[in-house]
């Protein structure tokens, strides 16, 4: 049961150009080179870069889809909604736009035409992106990016919640204008990282918890809600705080930059949106960046978590419920199921098949994600173009809803890590809403 962080934002922006796969390689750039002065050519590869910070490709690009095409589903407490087109197209996309009406949409969520734009696009986080930046990328998204012609698809939302003018009520709420601005008191890299993770990485867009009106409680260190942890789509958003047992209280510097860069270390390895967040984002970032973030959030104190004490290993118990399976029918599905992977230890293999023992998905309060994963497994982790050999299965085929509460109860009690059990209820309630998401 691959398990994960499922964070640094499960986004909507972003170019590959330096990673095997991405949209925009360097022969896409070449192809619109001539499109671009030669001295904005160096704007337009910044502007690539920026993008994949920004995750942009991960929402904008639908499967089996044309880069930044949109189409993308996108489900929201209203309905479900699409991503838009995104490249220079001037008919369908925004090839239309000037850099100011660009700037008004990434950064205050008002598109050309005046008409608002969801919250589902993380324009709060985007409102702390510099001018100087806005302006790499929208060199990249006009010059760097291939146009195409797709209309937009509109949402599945019915009247009258879909009308868009209580979204400028909700902007003069929740929306904080204005670039981030360097902390006084903290060096160039605490700074670069909250730039990151508060801006183009809109972290907090998946791993703050929202309030009734759907805004981030948080969005920075500021509040105490900030990153961590909340649930999204059938899946929780890990705690990023300094937290012990749910959050990165027992992660190192060097833990949690292997995790950006490869999305797997001996804590935990990527599943859900977080293994489209690598796989388009993260792992292209360069070592300063990487850094940067890593020092930033292993500077929040920790927040939330599931209030046990700091959690130890400890495989005595367990190991005697799995010499003895017969006696406990999680102990069963486990030793059928999951031990091969998992080891008796509960310890896995790591990075290559990920720990039970201690992992922070595993302690956390809620067991969405561990549930999701555990019924519709995970797509590859695709590091510098070579996939996992390992992708974690689904066993939704396979086991019926009382046998994986059973074997996730086995999993959260064991090896000391005393979370609460899992209710066949909870499995069956989100069979059927992944089902019905597809």
């Amino acid at each position: 049961m691959k398990t994960t962080l499922k964070g640094l934002g499960a986004a909507l922006c972003v170019a590959l150009p330096f990673i095997a796969q991405g949209p925009a390689d360097a022969a896409t750039l070449a192809a619109n080179s001539a499109a671009t002065p030669a001295a904005d050519q160096s704007l337009v590869q910044r502007g690539a870069y920026l993008a994949q910070l920004g995750d942009c490709a991960a929402c904008h690009t639908a499967p089996k889809g044309k880069p930044f095409a949109g189409g993308l589903p996108m489900n929201t407490p209203m309905g479900r909604i699409y991503t838009t087109n995104i490249t220079p197209d001037a008919q369908t996309g925004i090839g239309g736009y000037t850099e100011a009406e660009f700037a008004q949409a990434l950064r205050e969520g008002v598109a050309k035409d005046g008409h608002n734009l969801y919250p589902a696009m993380p324009y709060p986080s985007y409102a702390k992106v510099n001018d100087d930046d806005v302006k790499a990328l929208y060199a990249f998204f006009m010059h760097g990016v291939t146009p195409v012609q797709q209309a937009n698809r509109e949402p599945d939302i019915k009247w009258p919640l879909n009308m868009r003018w209580p979204l400028k009520l909700w902007n003069m709420a929740f929306l904080e204008k204005g670039a981030y601005r360097d902390k006084p008191g903290k060096d160039a890299a605490w700074n670069r990282g909250a730039y990151l993770v508060q801006g183009l990485g809109h972290c907090g867009s998946c791993h703050t918890p929202r309030g009734v009106a759907f805004q981030e409680s948080a969005l920075d260190e500021s509040g105490s809600a900030f990153l961590s942890g909340a649930p999204l789509d059938g899946w929780f958003a890990a705690n990023l705080t300094g937290e012990h047992n749910a959050g990165l209280g027992r992660w190192s510097d060097e833990d949690l930059r292997t995790f950006l860069k490869t999305g797997a270390n001996r804590h935990a390895s990527a599943f859900g949106s977080m293994t489209s967040v690598i796989n388009n984002s993260t792992q292209g970032m360069s070592d300063t960046d990487v850094a940067a973030v890593a020092t930033y959030l292993k500077s929040l104190p920790s927040v939330g978590g599931n209030g046990a004490p700091p959690y130890t290993y400890d495989p005595k118990a367990t190991k005697v419920s799995l010499d003895r399976p017969a006696n406990d029918a999680g102990a069963r599905v486990y030793t059928a199921y999951c031990m091969h992977c998992h080891g008796a230890g509960g310890q896995g293999f790591a990075p290559m098949l990920a720990p039970l023992a201690g992992n922070p998905n595993v302690l956390a309060k809620d067991a969405s994600s561990l549930i999701n994963v555990t019924l519709n497994g995970t797509g590859d982790l695709v590091i510098n173009g070579v996939p996992s050999p390992f992708p974690m299965p689904g066993f939704a085929a396979v086991l019926d809803d009382q046998q994986i509460a059973d074997v996730l109860s086995f999993v959260r009690a064991g090896w000391n890590n005393g979370a609460p059990a899992v209710g066949a209820a909870e499995v069956a309630k989100l069979r059927q809403s992944t089902q019905a998401a597809r």
